[in-house]
Order: structure tokens, then C-alpha cells, then sequence
């Protein structure tokens, strides 16, 4: 089962007048930027991912930069190297020039998630709001 972890926020400055407005505001906000975590310490090495091209996060002020295919700043993971949903994201990266490579995953690489928990999640990216 997965669940979700908050991104850290700048809290309010004490004193400060806030309209019910503003907290509504704060708290839409507050609940699009949570990130989707896979629970467990689930061990993915010796699976396989796509190593691409940098490129940002989507999520606006966010610094997180992917050199992997990420989640919610998860690496996507695949138990078989010759997986079609593997084949077909990487299709898609080289389709827009992100020079996709098939590569073994090692944690080194960063947090990571399986493709297949990730889509049962309902497939969470940081700041894309889900359907």
C-alpha cells in the first residue's frame, strides 16, 4: 500500500493577519504538494530504469532535478529489463529528446518505486494534480 509524505513548507509568520481566503488557499496548496512514497523499505536493486537527460520537476518552485524516469521524485523501477510499460516509457523519452537509456538500478541512483505500485496508486506526480 502506498502512502503520501508532505513536502516541507514555510511556516506562517507569527502575528500575521490571514484571511479564511488565504487559508483555504494555503491548504489546496498544502495538499497538492504532497509526495507520494511507496512504504516499506522495498530493495530494488539489480531492476532495471531509464536513465535520461535532466530535465525538472513540473511542479512550479520546485529545484528537484530527474536524471532518471521519476514519480513524485521516485526513480521508477522494473523487475524485467524487456518489461513493455519499460520499453514504452522509454520510447516516449527518446520521442522527446531525452536520450533514454536501460540501465540497472542501484540505490545510489536515489528513493525508488515499482512502476506496477506506483500505477495502482493512481500514477502521483508532484504538482499535477491527479484525476
Amino acid at each position: 500500500m502506498a502512502s503520501l509524505g508532505r513536502v516541507a513548507q514555510e511556516p506562517l509568520l507569527s502575528g500575521a493577519f490571514v484571511s479564511e481566503a488565504e487559508l483555504a488557499e494555503e491548504e489546496e496548496l498544502s495538499e497538492e504538494e504532497e509526495l507520494w512514497v511507496q512504504d516499506g523499505d522495498a530493495d530494488h536493486s539489480g531492476w532495471f530504469c531509464v536513465s535520461t537527460d535532466p530535465f525538472p520537476c513540473p511542479a512550479s518552485g520546485c529545484v528537484f532535478v530527474a536524471e532518471f524516469m521519476t514519480a513524485a521524485h521516485l526513480v521508477l523501477v522494473w523487475e524485467e529489463r524487456d518489461d513493455p510499460n519499460l520499453l514504452r516509457h522509454a520510447e516516449r523519452a527518446k520521442n522527446v529528446g531525452r536520450n533514454p537509456k536501460v540501465v540497472e538500478y542501484e540505490t545510489s541512483f536515489g528513493p525508488s518505486a515499482s512502476y506496477y505500485a506506483w500505477e495502482a496508486a493512481g500514477r502521483p506526480v508532484h504538482g499535477v494534480r491527479g484525476k
